[in-house]
């Protein structure tokens, strides 16, 4: 689950876009399976709930998630599916109450997620497409989507999500081709460049979908127009980038990456609270210190956390 709750835009069909917790049922503490790795401390099975989850369906160390090894959760975001799924499809039915409806909950969930990402998504294209065909095209596939969302489970289960996602990525794509028109830019659609150093790699309207940037340093760079869909950000370095233009950034990307301060983003979106603080160098009574180190002997500027 996220670290914070928020109401997300209204999409076509009025879908709320990000994950409102308290009218869910934990579902995405139940569903998914997760590995012990660097984001999960523990494994569990898919359908199993997390041990963490309390009666209420609330996370039990939700404060705590990072100290205790599950930053994978704290970065998760569902798109509103959650609550959606427990309060419309299932009509407010906890799957604890009626655990013959749990398992197709849970298989209506890994359907209804990726809808409501895709909402997501074609909601940002229609505010960055001017009046057109693709405009056209782009809200037709909006409330298509949004159609399949208000299935019920039998027509929820059914839908091809692979076929509907590809039809709609064509289209986010030329999206972005659009946007990106103005300050084309360098294609990396795909590329793994997991811990590359791209300070100097002019990625202002670059094409980064899909790309994979685990770790990836990239302070200070101008992503100005550059098209972040679907890009893995995990522990990218991005203290001091200028985030402000890029196309397609959604909160969890932000949520898993480090930044700083200095960084700049989009008003949209909200300055994780585990980034890093700026350390103020103290000034003696003559100026600065010539070596640029603060009393407690740390260099000036920005402090890893």
């Amino acid at each position: 689950m996220s670290e914070a709750v928020e109401r997300g835009p209204q999409a076509g069909a009025d879908h709320e876009l990000a994950a409102d917790c308290s009218r869910c049922f934990g579902i995405c503490c139940v569903a998914p399976a997760f590995a012990a790795s660097a984001d999960f401390a523990i494994d569990k099975p898919a359908g199993q709930p997390c041990p963490n989850l309390g009666a209420d369906s609330r996370c039990g160390i939700h404060q705590d998630l990072r100290r205790r090894g599950f930053p994978g959760c704290t970065v998760f975001d569902c798109f509103g599916a959650g609550q959606h799924l427990a309060q419309g499809t299932f009509g407010g039915r906890d799957w604890r109450d009626d655990p013959a409806t749990a398992r197709r909950m849970f298989d209506a969930f890994a359907v209804m997620r990726p809808l409501h990402e895709l909402l997501w998504y074609l909601t940002e294209a229609l505010a960055l497409t001017p009046a057109g065909q693709l405009r056209d095209d782009l809200a037709a596939a909006l409330a298509e989507t949004g159609r399949l969302t208000d299935g019920t489970p039998d027509e929820l289960l059914a839908v091809d999500v692979d076929a509907h996602r590809d039809r709609v990525n064509r289209l986010l794509s030329q999206a972005g081709e659009q946007a990106r028109a103005g300050r084309p830019g360098v294609d990396r659609r795909g590329a793994v460049l997991i811990g590359a150093d791209l300070r100097r790699a002019g990625l202002s309207g670059a094409n980064l979908r899909g790309a994979c940037l685990i770790g990836a340093d990239l302070r200070g760079v101008d992503l100005g127009a550059a098209d972040l869909t679907g890009a893995d950000l995990r522990g990218a370095d991005l203290r001091g980038a200028d985030l402000r233009r890029c196309l397609f950034l959604h909160q969890s990307q932000l949520d898993s990456a480090r930044g700083d301060h200095q960084t700049v983003l989009p008003p949209r979106l909200r300055r994780p609270t585990h980034w890093s603080l700026t350390v103020t160098p103290v000034r003696r009574s003559g100026g600065p210190s010539p070596s640029g180190r603060s009393s407690t002997g740390r260099s000036a500027g920005h402090r890893r956390r």
